[in-house]
Parts: C-alpha cells; sequence; structure tokens
C-alpha cells in the first residue's frame, strides 16, 4: 500500500574490519586439458589477511593473471580451492561466479565513455539499489574530492588523462564496498609522473578504507613501495616461489625509495624475478626449437 511517504533505498552494506581474508590452498589451472594441456598454476597457496595490501610479480605468463582472473569469478579451477572469509570461492566442482565482494581493475579501462565521471561512479550501486541517487552522488562526491578530482564530475572519460581515468575506475570499484579489490597493472602505460601521483592516491584510499588489495604489476619497486609483502610466481606453472615482506612504516613516502631497507628489499626482488626470468625465456626457446 502507498502510504505517500518517501521510499528510499537500504543503507549500502559496511564490510567488517575482518572482511577480505583469502585463503588459496594448492590452486591448479589447465587450459585445454584434453588438446594443448597449459598448465598455468600448480599447487599455488597463499594467505591474505584482512585489509593487506599483497602485490604479485613474476615473468610474463607466470598465471599471475589466471590467478586474479579465478579469485575474480571470471575463470575456474582444475584443482584446489579459493576461500574468501572461509567460504569457497573458487574450486573445480563451483562454476566461475564473478561477485560484488570482489571488484577489477583492469589496465585499459572499463569506463562507460558515453556516461559523465559521477554517472560512471555512482552507476553500480544505484542499478545494485543499495544507494538512491542522491546517496550515490553525495559519496561519490566525497571520494572523488579524496584523489583530487572534485572539479571533473561532468566531464567523459574521453576527456581525461590516463591518471585521472584509472584514479575514476579505483573510486568506482570502492564505492560498491568489494572485500577485494583486484587491480592487473592498473598503471602500467603511464609516465614516471603520472604514475608516482597515482601511488599517493591509491595509498591514501587504501589506508582510508583498509580493503584488501590484490595487485599485479611488473614494476618491482612499485610493488615494495605500494605492499605489505610481495609475492613472486616461478614460471609456467606458476606457484608461490617466495614472500617477501615488506615492513616499511605508513603512510608511505617516496623517499624511503633511496632507504637502506628498501634497497635491500629490492636487491632480493630482483634476484627471485630474475631466476624466473630466466627459465621463462629458456623455456620459451625450447618451444620455439
Amino acid at each position: 500500500m502507498n502510504t505517500g511517504e518517501t521510499q528510499t533505498a537500504p543503507p549500502a552494506p559496511v564490510c567488517r574490519a575482518a572482511d577480505g581474508a583469502m585463503s588459496i590452498r594448492k590452486a591448479g589451472k589447465i587450459y585445454d586439458p584434453e588438446g594443448v594441456h597449459v598448465e598455468a598454476l600448480k599447487d599455488c597457496s597463499l594467505e591474505i589477511g584482512a585489509g593487506e595490501f599483497v602485490a604479485i610479480v613474476g615473468p610474463s605468463g607466470c598465471g599471475k593473471s589466471t590467478l586474479l582472473n579465478t579469485i575474480a569469478g571470471f575463470d575456474g579451477l582444475t584443482s584446489g580451492e579459493i576461500l574468501l572469509d572461509g567460504e569457497p570461492l573458487a574450486t573445480p566442482e563451483k562454476d566461475p561466479s564473478p561477485g560484488p565482494d570482489r571488484v577489477v581493475v583492469f589496465q585499459h579501462g572499463a569506463l562507460f565513455p558515453w556516461k559523465t565521471v559521477l554517472e560512471n561512479v555512482t552507476y553500480g550501486p544505484v542499478v545494485q539499489g543499495v544507494m538512491s541517487e542522491e546517496e550515490a552522488n553525495k559519496r561519490a562526491q566525497e571520494m572523488l574530492s579524496r584523489v583530487g578530482l572534485n572539479d571533473i564530475e561532468t566531464s567523459y572519460p574521453g576527456q581525461l588523462s590516463s591518471g585521472m581515468q584509472r584514479r575514476v575506475e579505483i573510486i568506482r570499484a570502492l564505492i560498491n564496498n568489494p572485500k577485494v579489490l583486484l587491480l592487473d597493472e592498473p598503471f602500467r602505460a603511464m609516465d614516471t609522473v603520472t604514475k608516482s601521483a597515482s601511488h599517493q592516491y591509491l595509498l591514501e584510499l587504501y589506508d582510508a578504507t583498509g580493503k584488501t588489495i590484490f595487485f599485479i604489476t611488473h614494476d618491482l619497486e612499485e610493488a615494495i613501495f605500494l605492499a605489505d609483502k610481495v609475492l613472486v610466481m616461478t614460471t609456467r606453472p606458476g606457484f608461490i616461489k617466495k614472500t617477501l615482506q615488506v615492513n616499511l612504516p605508513r603512510p608511505r613516502q617516496y623517499s624511503m625509495l633511496a632507504s637502506e631497507e628498501f634497497l635491500s628489499l629490492k636487491a632480493q626482488l630482483v634476484e627471485a624475478v630474475h631466476e624466473e626470468a630466466v627459465k621463462a625465456f629458456e623455456a620459451g626457446e625450447r618451444e620455439m626449437a
């Protein structure tokens, strides 16, 4: 019955501080098992705490994106399992299933070119019915202002620089209040100055929201500067070869890149990744022979 009262959407659910813990246990993925039989992942295991910032590095083709796609629900597993807050996210018996608790930001972006920045950011929560348009607009404006984008709400993606577009995409992901933010080399094509600014904005959002972040990159300095720990994957089939704990204090400052601790971490990472890159090159040479 219509009582004449204005109906408002329920408030957006708020993730508890304990949300976002992932357990990846002996994950395996084989593409085309009856044909070319490409083993992308094998016995890949790692633990990610709720609210932890984890960076994944390794040679091209080592399975980084395969692992991200299984977490996102775009792809399934051949063996093993992935749990999110103790609940099965991916198993061989479970069909791939994306969900609002995991949001991905890709390198090449996926903003709607026909919508303004504000319309892009508010689209998700309004369509899902978790916020009214007024609530979504207010929240979007607050978040855009936090990353220096309060004056571009009516602009379209094509009018923005690549750095601005990535910031908008990250805000669009976070406004949906996911448990896990998945970032697949979002800053790869940027120049040094733009990348540095993007790092600072991402860290500010991370410090403010405490979301679990799973970040893929080829940039070793970027991985150390941003993450709580850096995981090195082996060449295909991929599994975790080395875990590098990053104990640099937060908030992070670029002066840390010249510190003894940072340079020591970088040296360890370069050695571990180089070994796998050589193996990947040699494997490629054998495949071509």
